[in-house]
């Protein structure tokens, strides 16, 4: 009839929707928030189906919501979080009484561009030269860009990928939760899927991101870079998604969550949901009070980054 895989998980990293704080409230009030279940398969912050049933047997989705919600209960675990999941999820998961949660992503929209010039002509003037500026100061240097896909992934690049994500994480997470075992089984297990977009200068690579092709988006995930250049974050991790949809004919970038710089290179902000069930009365009341505020600012900040965002603005109407 259905099924909800999830995660039971002792901490919350690698999720891109942050409950650090209700983990340490929960705690120094002497409650125990971990394990948690986390019903997010595949494992990474992209939008898609959690609450899985058959074609044409929607009503099932509010039978597997109450039954996660059951299972929470039954386990004693703190509670259960659904993230990133679709429009028919978060209702059923409304209806079955979770917390909602909004937060924001950042997505490039292909609008039938046949190249990157198309798409800086879809920009205000002023934007379009310094884009132009950007990809040009970018690779100053002696810098060369290579995107790496297939047997192009190497053990050797793998190991020069790590070394960046190892750098970038230390710096930003303090401890980063990939090991390098997970890199050679991803290259090995779904190499077409993946995409690195890597920088080389005098002969060996110094920044890379890597991302993944979807049916009809790419997804931008980890950057990292063992040499500090101006606008090199920008080119390796946008610039170059941006080309490669292009190229591939994909409808959507999806360049994750955070970092209102985006907007200048053509992603605009979307709204992403996740449901979340807290079993302790007290927290929940907490949490709940909590988003009603976050809902709110997440609405006022999409709202403001949509009308500044880098395009044309459409003509007024004559007359």
């Amino acid at each position: 009839m259905g099924a909800v895989p999830c995660y039971a998980k002792s901490h919350s990293q690698g999720e891109y929707v942050f409950d650090h704080g209700w983990a340490d409230a929960f705690e120094r009030a002497g409650g125990r928030y971990y394990p948690k279940l986390q019903a997010s398969v595949p494992f990474t912050p992209a939008t898609g189906p959690r609450l899985l049933v058959r074609e044409g047997e929607d009503a099932n989705r509010d039978l597997l919501a109450a039954g996660l919600r059951n299972l929470t209960d039954r386990l004693g675990v703190s509670s259960a979080h659904v993230t990133f999941a679709d429009d028919k999820d978060i209702a059923a998961l409304e209806r079955a009484g979770y917390l909602m949660r909004t937060d924001q992503q950042f997505h490039w929209a292909n609008d039938g561009y046949a190249t990157y010039d198309d798409f800086l002509g879809s920009l205000a003037s002023r934007k379009r030269k310094a884009l132009r500026k950007e990809r040009a100061a970018a690779v100053e240097h002696g810098i060369i860009i290579d995107r790496l896909t297939g047997k192009d992934l190497t053990e050797s690049v793998w190991d020069d990928f790590f070394s960046f994500y190892m750098d970038t994480g230390s710096r930003k997470w303090g401890r980063p939760y990939l090991n390098r075992t997970f890199f050679s089984m991803v290259g090995e297990r779904m190499a077409d899927d993946v995409l690195l977009v890597m920088a080389r200068r005098n002969g060996r690579y110094i920044a890379g991101a890597i991302n993944f092709i979807g049916g009809d988006r790419l997804f931008g995930r980890n950057w990292g870079c063992i040499e500090d250049h101006p606008f090199l974050h920008f080119e390796v991790c946008y610039h170059q998604a941006i080309d490669f949809a292009i190229e591939r004919g994909l409808s959507v970038v999806e360049a994750g969550a955070q970092g209102e710089h985006k907007l200048a290179r053509g992603y605009m902000p979307v709204t992403t949901h996740s449901a979340h069930y807290i079993a302790h009365p007290g927290l929940r009341r907490a949490v709940s009070d909590y988003l009603d505020q976050e809902r709110r600012e997440v609405a006022e900040i999409g709202d403001y980054l949509e009308e500044h965002g880098p395009f044309r603005k459409a003509d007024p109407p004559a007359g």
